[in-house]
């Protein structure tokens, strides 16, 4: 492609949204509206998110071994956790240390009656924590058929509630989404097509003359890009000075939830979303308009 002609559908698609301010306002309202209803949607989702994930970090298996078990044996049942798929990571806890952090919080000086003894001594035991909670289910299996470990212990409703939770917020963002570009593909598509209409006389003329289809159809889908560019650009802009504001008076006025709940910062945030707003604004202006054009105009 010459670059005349590509600077001659840059410009004329430039003038379609001039020429068609009323409907490519409109449209770019309703691009801005829907991604900035995707980006506010997207920022609660990914802060609850991070905030499901903090909560399955503190999610274990626990495992006990049977009595008289050799540290050799204890090491390599280790071993064979370690390499499981699901396992992020193990944590040893020997019966000395179990038995001393019992001490601290629940005996405090009344321990020092047990002081040559160990009432735990039975008590050594791998603590378990997994890449994903949905995954808890197999390892228990697997855990329950290794010789050696007489206990299994898991936080069944914990990892169910949590991963009942993340399919939830799935679902809830596809059908969201789904809706709001449905709605911005109509609003481009009408704006186009009326485009089409306007210079309907005028494509006639270009097509006796010897325009190429190219040369006839590229303006308009250069129109509907623009349009999705500034239309997801303008909210995206917005939600990004205005998120820290959000955060920090959410912190401020309701500060116990600062001990409980935490944010992602706005630049963890837009590392995706920036990207994914714009692609979504400018991918919305090419569908609507080259769909558009398919079937509106013939040449």
């Amino acid at each position: 492609m010459r670059i005349s002609t590509l600077l001659y559908t840059l410009k004329q698609g430039l003038k379609n949204v001039i020429r068609n301010k009323v409907f490519s306002l409109a449209s770019m309202a309703t691009i801005a509206a829907c991604i900035f209803l995707f980006g506010l949607f997207y920022c609660v989702v990914a802060n609850f998110r991070y905030m499901v994930k903090e909560a399955e970090a503190g999610v274990s298996v626990t495992v006990f071994f049977d009595e008289g078990i050799s540290d050799e044996q204890i090491e390599e049942i280790g071993n064979l956790i370690k390499k499981r798929v699901e396992v992020d990571k193990v944590n040893y806890i020997s019966a000395d240390e179990a038995w001393n952090e019992f001490k601290e919080e629940y005996l405090g000086e009344y321990a020092d009656g047990f002081e040559n003894d160990n009432p735990l001594k039975d008590s050594a035991s791998y603590e378990i924590y997994l890449k994903d909670v949905s995954m808890q289910s197999a390892l228990v299996t697997y855990l329950e058929s290794v010789d050696g470990i007489r206990q299994v212990n898991k936080s069944e409703f914990t990892a169910d509630a949590l991963s009942s939770l993340n399919s939830l917020v799935g679902y809830i963002s596809g059908g969201v989404i789904l809706i709001l570009l449905a709605v911005a593909l109509f609003l481009i598509s009408n704006t186009v097509a009326l485009g089409i209409s306007v210079r309907k006389e005028e494509i006639g003329i270009m097509k006796l003359i010897g325009a190429t289809d190219f040369i006839v159809r590229s303006p308009f889908i250069i129109e509907g890009m623009v349009i999705g560019l500034i239309g997801s650009a303008i909210p995206l802009l917005g939600i990004y000075l205005g998120y820290d504001k959000l955060i920090n008076y959410i912190v401020e006025k309701f500060n116990i939830l600062s001990t409980i709940l935490k944010f992602l910062s706005v630049d963890i945030v837009f590392e995706t979303l920036l990207p994914v707003g714009l692609i979504m604004g400018i991918g919305i202006g090419f569908v609507g308009s080259f769909w558009t054009v398919r079937r509106h105009l013939k040449v």
